[in-house]
């Protein structure tokens, strides 16, 4: 039999391909966990080296912007140096050194990083700078002395004050020059100024600024004068030190609608200001950070790397194999002892040893369980096929004699042997009955017609219908009910119950014994008892009373009656119910059946 399975289709060739499948899986789900981790991993780190030469940048722009040279920028520099981890040097136009956090002598880079000019800032990389290139922390003659300061803090309380009378929130911010102005919660620039508060005074210029303005003024007019550009009035009647600039690249007059002279009037204005604000700070340097020629780092599988790969990826793959192979194989042996267990012929009952805790060792003893249950069944099986033969063939042997003597003309056809013959033909139908009923309960096809009954009504109608048959045993038969306890049931059912419990009862009572139907409310349930005084059931027997043909009479005696089925219908009529049928007894004193069955309603018009 195992020749005869196809290889792919062996368990052990499966979990191979499976487990081969999944390190195969693992493995290339690993190297692109790396790959991509470490690809991440670099881009951060570009990112953060990125971030932290922006700052350096910034930062050495911003003394550059308050200095006009670079004779203290040792400490800075090295301060900054320490801060990221790498070397910074400053050098002049032909690659003289100015300052280096490195040792002296230590080769410089081939290309600068950026070159540090407050005057001319890349708008697009360095944090603050404004729209003309011109970093805001260059003041020169702009910057306000204490007494213009005082001044303008008192002017810019009072707008505060005159901005919260009308219900704007305003926030006071002193520009690098000294000047205060007033802002948004976020730093914005107000939109909107209430009419009371437009009093001008707090933008009119300082005497130190209108001095820079009209130095200023004097330094673009050669060149507006160059382009034709004379107008009257002053060319930079405003400063606010947020939109300083703005104004000079955009002067107000005449001229200021057309493109042209727009364009001309900013250039000018652009290098009159750099000229104004050149003697103020600290000249253009070129910046060099790393170390050396060092080439940025990069991630690269290299022939040695997919070697590594390779090599890591066959170690993984063969024990995985290997393994594998032998789980495998431990796996599959009792397996195969269950597969040759399950062929064998069924009357073998062959049984697997249990070697394992696992799932297939639970498997081999549900397989062992349910061997021995067949070989239980097995043997009902055989003694129901000898019981039922039994059963129908003493009443059918007793009708075929009286009617083939009867046919021979040897015996008359009398009443008495036509009553015995009906006799034997209740019996036999009587067991026809009863295996019908069992065969309905087994299928799960009994049915039942359930309506309200009243207890102790039931117990009399069954009573009234066992009155005869207890008066010639000889046995009283008595009713006892606790109130009228309800009932929903099939009554006809129920009275069958009833009935096989008390014929039961009846063959088993000696003259003059009593057998008692007793009724009462248990809770949520009703509780009926059959109890006679009869021989009892030894403990040894008592659990099989409920089996189908059993019966206390080994020898199978008919001197008591029975066909050994009146208890397993009762079992199966109180399982149906949703109830539950119990015996108890004492040999020599008699026994006690018990039903137990949910409580119903009474009706409402009971």
């Amino acid at each position: 039999m195992r020749s005869g399975i196809p290889l792919r289709k062996r368990l052990l060739v499966r979990l191979l391909i499976t487990s081969v499948l999944i390190a195969v899986c693992s493995v290339a789900a690993t190297a692109w966990l790396a790959v991509e981790t470490t690809t991440r991993a670099l881009r951060e780190e570009q990112g953060q080296v990125l971030a932290d030469d922006m700052d350096v940048l910034n930062d050495l722009s911003g003394y550059a912007a308050t200095h006009p040279d670079w004779e203290d920028v040792g400490n800075t520099l090295r301060q900054l140096s320490d801060r990221i981890g790498r070397r910074i040097a400053l050098t002049g136009p032909g690659r003289e050194v100015i300052a280096d956090s490195a040792a002296p002598g230590t080769p410089l880079p081939p290309r600068p990083a950026a070159t540090v000019d407050p005057l001319t800032v890349d708008t697009y990389t360095d944090r603050g700078a404004q729209r003309d290139g011109i970093d805001p922390r260059v003041v020169g003659p702009y910057r306000l002395p204490p007494a213009e300061r005082d001044r303008l803090d008192l002017l810019v309380e009072k707008r505060r004050l005159c901005f919260e009378h009308n219900g704007v929130e305003a926030t006071v911010e002193r520009t690098p020059s000294g000047r205060p102005i007033l802002t948004d919660d976020d730093g914005s620039a107000l939109d909107y100024v209430p009419l009371e508060c437009a009093d001008g005074l707090l933008n009119t210029p300082t005497a130190t600024e209108r001095k820079a303005l009209a130095d200023l003024t004097e330094r673009a007019r050669d060149c507006l004068d160059g382009h034709k550009l004379t107008f009257p009035e002053p060319l930079f009647p405003r400063v606010d030190d947020r939109q300083r600039y703005l104004e000079t690249r955009y002067p107000m007059g005449k001229f200021a609608a057309e493109p042209r002279m727009r364009r001309q009037a900013r250039d000018c204005a652009d290098r009159a200001l750099r000229a104004q604000l050149d003697p103020h700070v600290a000249p253009a340097a070129d910046l060099y950070l790393g170390v050396g020629d060092r080439p940025a780092v990069r991630f690269d599988l290299s022939p040695a790397n997919w070697t590594k790969v390779a090599v890591a990826t066959g170690l993984v793959l063969a024990v995985t194999v290997a393994v594998t192979a032998a789980v495998a194989t431990r796996l599959v042996r009792p397996l195969r002892a269950l597969t040759e267990a399950a062929q064998q012929p069924p009357d073998r009952h062959v049984r697997v040893p249990v070697t394992t805790r696992d799932e297939t060792g639970i498997l081999a003893a549900a397989f062992n369980e349910l061997t021995e249950r067949r070989a239980r069944l097995e043997a009902q099986r055989k003694a129901m096929v000898s019981d039922i033969a039994h059963e129908l063939r003493s009443p059918l042997t007793n009708i075929r004699g009286w009617l083939e003597v009867t046919r021979d003309g040897l015996v008359a056809p009398e009443p008495a042997l036509l009553a015995s013959l009906h006799e034997e033909a209740v019996v036999l139908q009587r067991v026809i009955d009863d295996l019908q009923d069992l065969a309905d309960a087994d299928a799960g096809s009994l049915r039942l017609r359930r309506e309200p009954v009243r207890a102790d009504e039931l117990l009399d109608q069954v009573a009234a219908a066992h009155r005869v048959a207890a008066d010639a045993a000889g046995v009283t038969l008595r009713t006892a009910a606790d109130g009228t306890p309800w009932l929903d049931a099939d009554p006809v059912r129920m009275r069958q119950a009833l009935g096989n419990l008390v014929s039961n009862a009846l063959r088993h009572t000696p003259p003059g014994g009593t057998v008692t139907l007793a009724g009462r409310r248990d809770g949520n349930e009703v509780v009926l008892d059959v109890t006679d005084t009869g021989t009892g059931i030894a403990p040894d027997e008592l659990p099989h009373v409920f089996d189908r043909f059993w019966r206390s009479e080994k020898s199978r005696s008919r001197r008591t009656g029975g066909s050994g089925l009146g208890l397993p219908i009762v079992r199966h009529l109180l399982t149906a119910h949703g109830g539950t049928a119990e015996a108890s007894s004492e040999p020599g004193t008699g026994s006690v059946f018990t039903l137990r069955l949910p409580a119903g309603e009474a009706p409402r018009d009971a």
